[in-house]
């Protein structure tokens, strides 16, 4: 029997070949390849979740993705097993039809999954990626179906016959998509060894060793982005040579119109390697106190507990005055004021106040509370009580109102009185009223 490769037919010949009686046997050959593509898949992400968490994990990836074959692993091995099929059945004597529409399609499914994925994992609240994702879906599409129909070699001819005469070079419009093209995919391979890299640093890391991993992380990525841009000019057909001149412009503008952008890079790499300032510690700038929830290396994000966040420059938090208040120990003092008549016997009421406050929930036993006489009022005693916690990110305010609570709960129940302002007057001399004798009827008469 003869055998055809359809890879150089056209799409009506296609057509015809895919109503012959042996295209059952490649749409059987496909089936198991999809099947064992599908059940390869399974087998892996199984025993990745066993290595992991158990098997009830279900956590997203790049290979795995959300769901069994939606990740970047079902399309490449599915293209794989079906090159393999398709080079058994040419060997067989099998006419291919089914399967020079199917790589296509598998090899466009891959392309589409990788950027999708990659993308979504480098840039998970953008935008500009949605966009982007579905603009290489379409081409990805587009390009498979003018590959399968003849057309693409045909419009890749006419591209390379629009040509332009760039100094000692000639460039064609083909060669400008083509490497537009792979730019995009060294540009997105090298996101995605980025992105695997970083989730690999920042896994169970906390506290200083996370702030270390993170500067790590953040220096990883900027490399491998240089490196991968460097590829892709290279893949454009630009000079690497030419880059000399725009180094040296580049850091002309950067001595002269990026100083605080550099500044505030170069501060960020500063923070993150001396760890002064880590993640999850709570500060207070300009004001503005909660707990750091990220460090990048342009700013820092700063969370309160009211929910607002605030994004301030690393060289901030280099120039000015920050007060950590969890760099050495996360316990804080806090404090409360309040007033009690004279009459009052201190020394009890402080013992039965440190008994009352300590029972206060988030109120540490060590250090634990201390009552001090503060001043003599113009109302009444002050009386300052001290407490200490070590959990201030989940709020200061609410722990104080707890404590005033108890102490107003126990000032009624023994009895202390709460003094109110008071003013004594004192009037010097004696107050003399003019008395009018009342005006009787005739003689308010004979007046008229």
């Amino acid at each position: 029997m003869m055998t055809t490769d359809l890879s150089t037919l056209d799409f009506p010949t296609l057509l015809a070949a895919l109503m012959r009686p042996s295209s059952l046997v490649e749409l059987a050959v496909l089936a198991a390849v999809l099947a064992a593509s599908g059940l390869l898949v399974w087998l892996l992400r199984g025993m990745r979740d066993r290595d992991r968490t158990g098997p009830g994990d279900s956590s997203p990836s790049i290979w795995f993705g959300t769901h069994l074959v939606d990740g970047v692993l079902f399309p490449l091995l599915a293209l794989a097993l079906a090159y393999v099929a398709r080079r058994v059945l040419l060997e067989l004597g099998q006419p291919l039809a089914v399967f020079r529409l199917a790589i296509p399609v598998l090899l466009s499914l891959a392309v589409i999954r990788l950027s999708v994925r990659v993308l979504s994992a480098a840039f998970p609240a953008s935008a500009l990626m949605r966009a982007v994702e579905r603009t290489i879906s379409w081409v990805a599409w587009l390009g498979m179906v003018l590959w399968v129909t003849g057309v693409l070699p045909v419009m890749l001819d006419e591209l390379d016959q629009i040509r332009w005469k760039i100094g000692a070079n000639t460039l064609s419009l083909r060669n400008i998509i083509e490497g537009g093209l792979s730019a995009g995919f060294v540009m997105v391979v090298v996101l995605w060894i980025s992105a695997a890299l970083e989730a690999r640093l920042l896994a169970g890391a906390s506290g200083a060793q996370l702030s270390l991993r993170k500067v790590a992380a953040n220096a990883l990525r900027a490399i491998l982005l240089f490196v991968g841009l460097l590829m892709a000019l290279s893949a454009v057909g630009i000079d690497l040579t030419a880059l000399s001149v725009l180094g040296g412009a580049l850091g002309v503008g950067i001595g002269l119109g990026l100083q605080k952008l550099a500044a505030n890079y170069v501060s960020g790499f500063v923070i993150l390697a001396e760890r002064s300032l880590r993640i999850g510690d709570i500060v207070n700038v300009g004001g503005f106190e909660g707990a750091i929830t990220d460090i990048t290396t342009r700013y820092t994000v700063i969370r309160a507990p009211s929910g607002r966040e605030s994004i301030v420059p690393n060289e901030t938090l280099i120039t000015t005055a920050v007060q950590n208040l969890s760099l050495a120990d996360r316990r804080v003092l806090l404090s409360t004021l309040v007033s009690v008549d004279y009459d009052t016997d201190v020394e009890r009421l402080r013992a039965q106040l440190v008994e009352t406050v300590s029972g206060v929930p988030r109120v540490l036993a060590d250090p634990g509370p201390a009552v001090q006489l503060s001043n003599f009022g113009a109302d009444g005693l002050e009386v300052t009580v001290l407490f200490w916690i070590d959990d201030p990110e989940n709020g200061q305010g609410n722990v104080r109102s707890e404590v005033n609570l108890a102490i107003l709960a126990l000032l009624r129940r023994e009895g202390v009185g709460i003094p109110y302002p008071q003013r004594v007057v004192r009037f010097q001399g004696a107050l003399q009223a003019e008395v009018v004798p009342p005006v009787t009827a005739p003689a308010a008469e004979s007046a008229r």
